[in-house]
């Protein structure tokens, strides 16, 4: 069942008094494997929540770097809890260690086991106890009664092995090595429980040496109330990271339940939730997304025995909020299964949680998209309409990612507001009926009324200096003479990544391959550029053809590279096609962070009393929306008056507009920003206009949590898009000019770019298409690639440049 994703654990246990077993120091160990382990279980000590004491933490260092093998024992045995020795002929005995046996109830416990192996077998170590398993086993597992099976009321323990990385799986075969164990109680008190360990059938020792009996004391649990409350004072729903004053985090991450996930150091609850700690102190940052400020308070939480009741109080302040302004927040691209991160990829979390963390995050809109993995248990949850508890300024909608089956090979797709999540002819499946190219699948989801996409648009799009070089030095020597003259580059159909005579360092009138690579290498990463990439991964593939043919809507941005994300999606605009951009995290396969870290803002209308789903999805579609990290904004974009999605500027002849915006930046970042990108640092960001893709005019505005109002006075000399960015961090959709009722053409180089993006994508993927779907994806290729052809013929010769 998804509620079975993941459970708590406890604080790591603390180093015992006198009386505990000593551990032996085993003399004759090679110091940099012992090292390298140890080394692995700091960090995974780290990642649990766990750390090692400051001075402890300081004395393993000094002995790792000096591959310290004696040390490095001395250091880590005072802690262990299980002693195993495996004697030459692969039998284990186990011995309790001086670690003190201190269990946290509802909550999973590291405990260090030390393996002494003179084996040298590379097998899997596994640990088991009479007093642990499923409580429900056996005939209790349909009656769910004490009385069906006596033994569910001995079994109040869990144990398992932590072998995610950096541990292993395996024994490494070295004479010594150091493991974690996690053991959770679900009571509190004096509990016994005797844990066992082996390394497969008939391994033990004999006399029952490879278990030991073990006298835990198990800390009872505090259920800690929560009250939240939004900006304007009405209960809401929040994100909270708890820890104590040695930084360890509550609840434990290593075997949380859903909806609280192990690879996050936050929860979040709604008001009136509980959330189950230890008693101490505690300090608690609270917040609700990146438009609202970051608090910390500090949370005493008594011993049970005093039966107070606890609670949380967090009263939530925005340093910004764009619904004042018409603007509403989603992420088009999360996932409740399918990912490495869950424990069932085929299965995964429920709505509930989801919404859970939609809400938490403060995003009006959440799109749970279901992809291959998990499409077989997940697809359940679709409806034509959002999910039914979603609220006013809170949806949920659950849609598809067609990923992982069918056209995967030429870009994931995003399909927002489908009414039909079965493709004809797949019987509801995954397995058969899928196109294999993406423009019959677009336009599938348009002809329901869907907006269509493509999601994590720069993977693939990457370029690789050495092979575009060589591919355009190919393409434009003609005649094949080693080097590649001004006419061969003129009459090329791929553009050149710089001018001709900048490229052509020696002067010689001619342009050789050493060249073209070193041009190609300087602007691999500018913004825009006009190398070819590879076209051989899963993001915005097909998107010139698709665009080209009408039924792409949108090109993802926020969530990979942000430079071939933008600098794609300006090409195909330079060629005068309406595509938008919209902003996704795609959670928590690319990041695991929390929802929402790229995100879109859709206007609605600043009198919106619901958020209508439709509504917002076509706002994507019409580009009424800018792309954000949720930390940088920009309000009240408008040229001459109009703002972006809601028409064009059109002038008789070419002239002065007036671009102008409200924006705001957030003076702390303090959640980070989206993936592809660094946080931004210093007391200002650099607002830049752009027009073709070109940035004309900047202007540094002040990150102090206020709204500034800004503008622009800009000619256009002939048919332009222009828009206002923050780069990395928000990016407006465009507002078009149209001067003397032409069409936008704004570079030559834009098109050819496009048409070698084409043909590389189909020498990469074509292959890859059915034989039966083949013909059809080549002449819709090719038609595509005759449009943008005409497209070169009509344009300016280069990148336009504007006053």
């Amino acid at each position: 069942m998804p509620h079975l994703f993941l459970a708590l654990f406890a604080l790591f246990a603390v180093t015992s008094a006198a009386g505990a077993a000593d551990v032996p120091v085993i003399d004759d160990v090679e110091g940099q494997p012992l090292a390298a382990n140890a080394e692995r279980l700091v960090k995974a000590l780290d990642f649990l929540g766990a750390s090692l004491p400051e001075e402890a933490g300081k004395q393993l260092a000094k002995a790792i770097e000096n591959k310290d093998a004696k040390k490095v024992q001395e250091v880590l045995d005072k802690r262990v809890l299980f002693a195993i020795t495996i004697n030459p002929e692969a039998r284990l005995k186990v011995a309790k260690g001086p670690g003190d046996a201190i269990l946290q109830q509802a909550g999973w416990t590291p405990v260090l086991v030390k393996v002494m192996n003179d084996s040298t077998v590379k097998k899997q170590l596994r640990v088991m106890s009479a007093q642990a398993g499923p409580v429900y086993s056996g005939p209790g597992q349909d009656a769910k009664g004490a009385k069906a099976d006596p033994k569910i009321v001995e079994r109040f323990l869990g144990a398992e092995l932590f072998i995610a990385p950096p541990m292993t799986d395996t024994l490494s075969g070295l004479k010594v090595e150091y493991a974690i164990v996690l053991l959770y109680s679900s009571e509190s008190g004096r509990r016994e429980a005797t844990i066992g360990f082996d390394i497969g059938q008939g391994n033990q020792d004999l006399g029952f040496r490879g278990e030991t009996p073990v006298l835990f004391e198990v800390k009872p649990a505090v259920a800690v109330k929560v009250k939240i409350t939004d900006f304007d004072g009405k209960p809401t729903t929040g994100r909270f990271l708890i820890t104590d004053a040695s930084g360890h985090i509550y609840p434990p991450q290593a075997k949380r339940l859903a909806p609280d996930l192990f690879f996050q150091r936050q929860v979040y609850r709604h008001d009136g939730g509980t959330i189950l700690l230890p008693p101490g102190k505690f300090l608690v940052q609270y917040g609700r997304g990146p438009e609202y400020a970051l608090k910390t308070t500090e949370l005493l939480v008594p011993e049970p025995r005093e039966r107070r009741t606890v609670t949380l109080e967090a009263k939530l302040e925005r340093w910004i909020n764009p619904a004042d302004f018409g603007f509403f927040s989603g992420d088009h691209h999360i996932h409740a299964a399918g990912c490495a991160h869950y424990t069932n990829p085929t299965e995964g979390v429920l709505p509930e949680d989801m919404f859970l963390h939609v809400k938490g995050e403060g995003l009006n809109v959440g799109c749970c998209l279901t992809w291959g993995p998990c499409y077989d248990y997940q697809r359940k949850f679709f409806e034509a309409k959002p999910w039914q508890k979603s609220e006013p300024f809170t949806i949920l909608k659950y849609d598809v990612e067609v990923s992982g089956f069918g056209s995967q090979a030429l870009g994931h797709v995003c399909l927002l507001n489908l009414r039909d999540q079965t493709y004809p002819g797949s019987d509801g499946t995954k397995l058969k009926g899928w196109p294999t190219w993406t423009t019959p699948l677009m336009k599938w989801g348009k002809d329901q009324g869907a907006v269509t996409g493509y999601a994590h648009s720069a993977n693939g799009l990457g370029v690789n200096p050495k092979e575009a070089a060589k591919r355009l030095f190919d393409a434009l020597d003609a005649n094949q003479d080693g080097s590649i003259s001004p006419d061969e580059a003129r009459a090329g159909k791929l553009p050149l990544p710089e001018q001709f005579g900048t490229i052509d360092t020696n002067s010689d009138g001619k342009l050789s391959a050493a060249e073209l690579l070193k041009s190609t290498e300087k602007t691999a990463n500018t913004l825009p550029n006009l190398n070819v990439p590879e076209m051989n991964g899963i993001g915005a593939q097909e998107v010139c053809v698709t665009t080209a043919m009408g039924v792409c809507d949108f090109i993802s941005a926020m969530d990979t590279a942000r430079t071939p994300e933008w600098n794609c999606w300006y090409h195909i605009m330079n060629c005068g096609f309406p595509l938008k951009a919209s902003g996704e995290t795609d959670f928590p396969c690319i990041s695991g962070s929390r929802v929402g870290q790229g995100r879109v803002y859709v206007q609605l209308g600043k009198k919106t009393d619901v958020v209508d789903y439709s509504a917002w999805c076509k706002g994507i579609a019409q580009g009424r929306s800018y792309v954000s990290d949720g930390y940088a904004h920009a309000l009240e974009f408008a040229v001459n008056g109009t703002s972006a999605g809601f028409g064009d500027v059109k002038l008789d002849a070419s002239g002065m507009v007036k671009v102008t915006a409200k924006v705001a930046f957030a003076k702390d970042v303090s959640l980070g920003t989206a993936p592809g990108a660094q946080a931004p640092t210093g007391p200002s960001r650099t607002l830049e206009l752009v027009v073709n893709g070109k940035v004309v005019q900047s202007k540094e505005i002040a990150a102090d949590d206020k709204v500034h109002d800004v503008s622009f006075d800009v000619n256009i000399s002939s048919s332009s898009w222009v828009a206002i960015r923050h780069f990395p961090q928000m990016h407006t959709n465009p507002v078009n000019v149209i001067v003397a009722g032409k069409p936008i053409r704004a570079s030559k180089a834009s098109a050819k770019w496009c048409v070698g993006v084409i043909e590389q994508l189909w020498r990469v993927r074509g292959p890859g298409i059915k034989d039966t779907e083949r013909a059809e994806a080549e002449k819709t290729f090719k038609k595509a690639l005759d449009m943008y052809k005409k497209i070169a013929d009509e344009s300016a010769d280069d990148l336009r440049k504007v006053d």
